[in-house]
């Protein structure tokens, strides 16, 4: 999160688990990262957690005293493991070993950490478990068959990631990082609003190039429509990103396409549209290329004599996909220098797309804020200046409002 990112878990009160595995030392990070948004935690842990970590370490991060045993009499009622679940929004476990997930799935209660899970109230508590073992005991058939149990009665698995695993081997079962698990529960919190739909996206520049280490791009981060793929995920949408040439990370459970120039977006893009409910053009593609490529970099002759480029124009991506006979609902971006509003209303039209978002290419490119104007055929509304996540649920949330509309 960037620092003009609101805290994204303020209010919430976070139950954390951590059961016996080496995954232990991540759960301290992932501590001060939910701490850093917003959210108060309450670790629990099991007798083998603290073969791994010490209780010390996570009361000095979450600033709370840790609790170990059913038997600890500071309660006043002696019952930790009724008051912990009746405290917290969410129950997380991470790290969840292969044994606690067996209990879990079972419905064992026989130290603190799997009675609270068990007397937890379902609809106010919901679990959250993060998987962390040896590739092998992941890929147990007794494992998949308590995970499969854990899903059916309603626990959100998160992970597990692959990797190389402290024994030594490569494979699945590695919890995961705590940047992710972050990422996870933030999620777990948006309202899914996009639930069952299936959301194609672009992002970024493209890059035309002139000969093999020059080109045309421009100023596009990618930074909002990489933010839009993520609060389409956060609320419930199956989400394929195509990529034009930039540096970022793909949000978590994004499908991710990456390009280069607009032909290859174009080519992208247009098989998929139709295998899509939403399709939202974010992209700043190059409305123009070089005619030919030149083979060889384009060297100085010594008389000052500038090249010369024949331009010949880029496929209209967004036109396109809203030409289609099964078109998605489409959303345009207007990255505008000037009279926004004007530029804004007229590629509606020109596009023929019921909703265009515009906004201040120059104020806003490589930045993590900006301000939005959402224009259709009754009007415009503007979206204030703010951060680009928040942006980015704001328009979630107006295109659920749309596809809602009978």
């Amino acid at each position: 999160m960037s620092e003009t990112t609101p805290l994204q878990l303020a209010g919430k009160h976070v139950l954390l688990g951590l059961s016996g595995g080496i995954a232990c030392y991540k759960s301290a990070e992932l501590i001060r990262l939910l701490t850093k948004a917003g959210a108060t935690v309450q670790v629990v842990m099991t007798a083998a957690a603290e073969q791994f970590i010490t209780a010390v370490t996570l009361q000095a991060l979450s600033g709370r005293a840790v609790v170990t045993s059913q038997w600890d009499a500071r309660e006043p009622n002696n019952m930790a493991h009724i008051n912990l679940g009746r405290e917290a929004d969410v129950m997380l476990i991470a790290p969840a070993s292969a044994d606690f997930i067996a209990k879990l799935a079972q419905g064992r209660a026989d130290e603190l950490l799997s009675l609270t899970a068990l007397a937890r109230p379902l609809d106010r508590c919901p679990l959250l478990v993060a998987p962390a073992m040896n590739r092998e005991m992941w890929a147990h058939p007794a494992t998949q068959r308590n995970v499969a149990t854990l899903r059916a009665d309603g626990a959100l698995i998160l992970g597990p990631d692959a990797g190389d695993q402290a024994c030594g081997e490569v494979g699945d079962g590695r919890m995961l990082e705590a940047a992710d698990l972050l990422e996870e529960v933030i999620a777990f919190f948006q309202p899914k609003l996009l639930a069952g739909r299936k959301l194609l996206i672009t992002a970024g520049p493209t890059f035309e190039p002139i000969d093999p280490v020059r080109g045309i791009t421009n100023l596009s981060s990618g930074k909002m429509g990489f933010a839009i793929a993520r609060a389409a995920r956060e609320a419930g949408a199956e989400v394929t990103l195509v990529a034009g040439p930039v540096h970022l990370p793909t949000p978590r459970g994004v499908r991710r396409i990456d390009v280069r120039t607009a032909l290859q977006m174009h080519e992208a893009v247009l098989p998929l549209a139709t295998q899509h409910e939403i399709f939202v053009a974010t992209a700043a593609v190059a409305d123009w290329r070089p005619a030919t490529l030149n083979e060889h970099k384009i060297k100085k002759d010594g008389k000052k004599t500038s090249p010369t480029f024949e331009l010949t124009e880029n496929p209209d991506i967004l036109a396109a996909v809203a030409a289609l006979p099964d078109k998605p609902f489409c959303v345009g971006f207007a990255a505008e220098s000037q009279d926004l509003l004007k530029h804004a209303r007229e590629k509606l039209l020109r596009k023929k797309v019921p909703l265009i978002v515009g906004n201040l290419g120059p104020a806003t490119f490589g930045r993590d804020d900006n301000a939005l104007l959402l224009v259709d055929e009754q009007g415009q509304r503007e979206l204030p200046h703010s951060d680009k996540l928040s942006l980015a649920r704001e328009l979630v949330q107006e295109i659920a409002r749309r596809l809602a509309k009978p």
